[in-house]
Order: C-alpha cells, then structure tokens, then sequence
C-alpha cells in the first residue's frame, strides 16, 4: 500500500472504464456504454457532460470539473479504481476521438512507472476497457447526408494544446490532397479568428463552390443543420459546439443533403469497400 495526498490506494483490483456516450442523448448511447455505467459506482466527466446523461446516474457517486481540468480528473479516475472501485470516464462522442482515453492511459503509465501506484505488471492494476461511441463527426455526417463516403481528415482548430503553426500545415496538407475536411472545435471566445484563417487556407486549394455543412449540436435537442459553400460559410453561426464538413472536389448538395461519391457507380473502376 502506498500512500498519496493522505489517502491509501492499495492494491486491490477495481475496474475502469473510459466510455464514450456519443452526441449526448441517452437513446444514442450503445448498449455496451449503458451497461458499463450503470455497472460503475463512480462516475467521472467534464459536468457539462454528466448533465447529459444525469438520469442515469442518479445513484453514482459524481466527480465532474470544468474544462482545462483533464488531468484532474483523469487522475481522480484512476486512484478511485485503485482503491478497487467501479469507475466509468466519459467523453462526449468517442473517448479515442479528441478525448481522455489517451490521457488516462498516459497517466497509467507514468505514475505506475513513477511508483505512485504499486502495480507491478498489468494483471494486478485494475481492470481497463475503453468503449466506444458515436463520435461527432458521424453524428454531424449522418445529419448531412453522406459527406464522408470517401477519404476525409479531422482536424482541431484549438490551439490550446497544438501549436497553430501545426494545424495550420496539416490544414494545407489535407486541403492540397482533396480530402473531405472535418473540423472539430472551429471557433471560440478567445480564438474567434481561427476559422476565418482556416477558410483562408482551404481556399488556396478547394473551390469556393464546395459543399459545406454546418452542424450544431448534433443529434441533440438543439440541433441545427446548415448546408452552404466554402466562399459563404462564414457568413453562418459558428461555435464550439459546430461541427463543420468541407467537400472534396467531388461532392455535391442536392435535396438537402451533402454527398460525396465513391465511385460505386464507375464500372470501369473497381470500387474498394462494402
């Protein structure tokens, strides 16, 4: 038994699951991630995201914080299970997608390496799932039609953990290779210019006719939907709650939805997939 902050963490095997709960809604929830939380006797999140699923978790106890505390909380997750307790994280979407699944496994590994937990191999820490979940660029797509049916690239504008040098290249490099476009946290309070830059750059190599699709609050109560161009997108509201879907060369709107094709239909092609 080691000791940390005055509290004992021993070695007795709990369970932690990293669950992904996707847009939000409880009916979008998988089997699989309903069952793991109501399994749990803790459950972890950013509140904003336990206010989702709150009816059903009524009888949990409850560790939630604020955004910028991951680390916190993570951290709160895993010495729960330390202490041989059932503990479900949760993320919106996926928990693999822009999420914690990452950062409770990073975590894992350095403060067992660390010696702050006294695991000396995998069979004795406790027991690690990572569940996954609809992810908001499906939710988003599947709102628009079918704008990810060939090759596409997610990309963060939020710089608070990436440089916006980096993002930046790898806006240049997914626009320069004609994929379709996700982009994932598109504008805030305190970057409100970043998805102006963004057009910007797609523009040096995407027609201002492409396809855009605006999603707000996917699959949730409050969902709006907006489908427009590439040179008119930022005439539209746009937040951190959007998610935002660039076309390739070849997509097209029609009857409300966006499509991309792939190629199913070119004989003389033999089209890859199912």
């Amino acid at each position: 038994m080691v000791t940390e902050n005055n509290k004992s963490i021993v070695n007795q095997r709990g369970t932690l699951y990293i669950v992904g709960i996707g847009p939000g809604a409880v009916e979008h929830i998988t089997p699989k991630a309903a069952a793991a939380i109501a399994a749990s006797s803790v459950i972890v999140g950013y509140s904003t995201y336990i206010e989702l699923i709150g009816e059903l978790i009524r009888d949990k106890t409850i560790i939630g914080t604020g955004m910028t505390q991951e680390v916190k909380r993570c951290t709160a997750a895993i010495d729960e299970a330390a202490r041989g307790r059932v503990v479900s994280v949760i993320s919106s979407g996926d928990p693999g997608v822009y999420a914690m699944a990452g950062l409770v496994l990073e975590l894992i590994k350095e403060r067992t390496e660390g010696g702050v937990y006294p695991w000396s191999d995998a069979a004795a820490r406790p027991t690690i799932e990572v569940i996954p979940g609809v992810p908001a660029l499906c939710a988003a797509a599947a709102a628009l039609g079918a704008p990810l049916m060939h090759d596409f690239a997610a990309i963060s504008l939020s710089d608070r953990l990436t440089p916006w040098e980096l993002i930046e290249r790898r806006l240049h490099a997914a626009a320069s290779a004609d994929f379709v476009i996700v982009i994932y946290n598109p504008k805030s309070k305190g970057r409100p210019s970043h998805i102006n830059k963004a057009r910007d750059i797609l523009l040096k190599y995407k027609s201002g006719g492409t396809p855009v699709g605006i999603v707000k609050g996917a699959a949730r109560a409050d969902e709006s939907i907006t489908i427009t161009t590439l040179s008119e997108m930022l005439n539209h509201e746009i937040d951190m709650q959007t998610t935002i879907v660039i076309g390739n060369s070849q997509s097209f709107s029609c009857g409300g939805w966006i499509i991309t094709p792939r190629g199913y239909r070119l004989p003389e092609k033999a089209a890859g997939g199912g």
